[in-house]
């Protein structure tokens, strides 16, 4: 009979081996990955990159510390690390066999036509006394059960586990890295304001000077009221431009309040930090540090763990194996707990199963997870792409604001000149007024260009540093 059993068990997983789908997942390649962002004859020092290297401003660097420290969505992504964590210990436990102890009590009663209440009828629990209708059992000991990992399920799935977890610290490095950098926008944006205001206030300080001498004109007859109120319509835009960038320094203070995780209150800061010079970094540095991006490492160990989870979902098709083992003390009553040997009661039971019915059910999880894999290494294919046009992208607009910013130098210092030139020449009656006007607005769009142009610049190193995978 046994041979028999064997046999059956034996054919059954042979079918259920032949009957299932290959873990094989191939995707379209891309070309592959150039060595170099650019042909060029610079060599990096090193593929290791610290935010030190570019930021310099000790106020800043303070900012950015402050923000990894108090930051909630900082701390969310920690979390998420730890829920990475207690799944793999879960995962890790099911390998292991379960062990629980515990007690039960119960009252049986079986009619007299059963099998057992005739059986009760006919056998003695003690001499002279035979088993009641009523019969109570109480039970104390240990349970366990164990699944016998035999294609590997659990073993893969807590390697899946495992990558997730390390793909979640990856995760929170790139949080860390997108906070500095956002710390670090903000904080350039907020000094671009300032010295926008500062050029602004310096404008209408001269234009007011000029409306009073137009005024003055006025009196003697040499200019009539139109030019007056020109002048003071251009005094009050001025007024009006510094209110606006008061509004919008304000803002940019709640905006890098809220990345440090408070409540709004003034930012120390130095102004002169948005004209320091940008510090240098090679063209010639290899493509393959876009491998150390977090976000990219991410992506490389999500697609792991999609393998872990197929090989997983593979295990399902082929039977499995449980053992079930108990130990403890039973007895009718519980006075003869411990009468050994006659109270001890032990089991060991093992179950085979195998699916047969529900197996579209689990071949959907199959596709399932291939899907979810295929998504994985696209994902990855499309963070690298992505990673290497931003990185070229940052490195030719930096060169075009290096060449913008030395032709908004020179553009600035001739409109400051032809400031002071027409109104030299207006007093001298050689040209209108509006001659002046225009100056005026020319010199005061251009510095607040020029301004605008260092910004850009501070921003771009930044974004070019942060693509690099920068590390703070």
């Amino acid at each position: 009979m046994y041979p028999i059993r064997l046999s059956i068990i034996g054919l059954l997983i042979f079918l259920m081996g032949c009957s299932t789908p290959s873990t094989l997942v191939e995707i379209k390649k891309q070309p592959s990955l150039p060595k170099q962002f650019f042909n060029t004859d610079e060599q990096a020092k090193g593929d290791s990159m610290q935010w030190d290297m570019i930021v310099q401003d000790p106020i800043l660097k303070s900012l950015i510390d402050t923000a990894i420290q108090n930051n909630n969505e900082l701390q969310i992504a920690y979390q998420k690390i730890e829920l990475a964590r207690s799944q793999r210990q879960f995962t890790k436990g099911n390998l292991l066999p379960q062990v629980n102890v515990g007690t039960s009590s119960s009252l049986r009663k079986f009619g007299l036509y059963t099998m057992d209440g005739a059986g009760n009828i006919a056998t003695e629990m003690t001499p002279g006394k035979m088993v009641p209708i009523d019969l109570p059992d109480f039970y104390v000991g240990i349970q366990s059960s164990w699944e016998v990992d035999i294609r590997g399920r659990l073993k893969n799935l807590d390697k899946a586990a495992l990558s997730r977890f390390f793909s979640s610290q990856e995760g929170y490095k790139f949080v860390v890295s997108t906070l500095a950098a956002d710390v670090a926008l903000s904080y350039y944006e907020l000094l671009a304001l300032d010295n926008e205001l500062i050029v602004t206030r310096e404008n209408a300080k001269k234009e007011n000077e000029v409306l009073a001498f137009i005024k003055a004109q006025r009196e003697v007859g040499k200019v009539n009221e139109l030019a007056v109120q020109q002048f003071t319509a251009q005094y009050f835009n001025l007024l009006i431009l510094e209110k606006e960038i008061l509004q919008n320094i304000r803002k940019e203070e709640n905006r890098l309040n809220f990345l440090l995780g408070r409540y709004p209150m003034p930012i120390n800061r130095s102004q002169s930090s948005l004209y320091t010079s940008n510090q240098y970094l090679s063209k010639g540095i290899s493509s393959s540090v876009l491998e150390n991006r977090p976000d990219i490492k991410a992506a490389s160990l999500r697609i792991i763990a999609s393998k872990f989870d197929l090989s997983a979902a593979k295990a399902a098709f082929y039977p499995s194996f449980t053992i079930n083992a108990g130990y403890g003390l039973q007895a009718f009553n519980t006075r003869y707990f411990f009468r050994s040997p006659e109270s001890i009661a032990y089991n060991t039971i093992g179950n085979l199963v195998a699916p047969l019915v529900n197996k579209s059910a689990i071949k959907s999880q199959f596709n399932a997870a291939k899907i979810n894999q295929l998504e994985a290494m696209y994902a990855y294919q499309q963070s690298i792409l992505n990673a290497y046009v931003d990185v070229v992208n940052d490195f030719t607009e930096i060169d075009h604001l290096e060449e913008v910013k030395k032709l908004t130098i020179n553009k600035a210092k001739l409109y400051e000149q032809a400031v002071e030139s027409s109104f030299d020449l207006y007093k001298a009656a050689r040209v209108p007024y509006y001659d002046v006007l225009l100056s005026q607005q020319n010199a005061l769009q251009t510095n607040i260009e020029l301004i605008r142009i260092h910004k850009r610049s501070k921003i771009s190193l930044i974004q070019l540093f942060k693509n690099l995978g920068g590390k703070w």
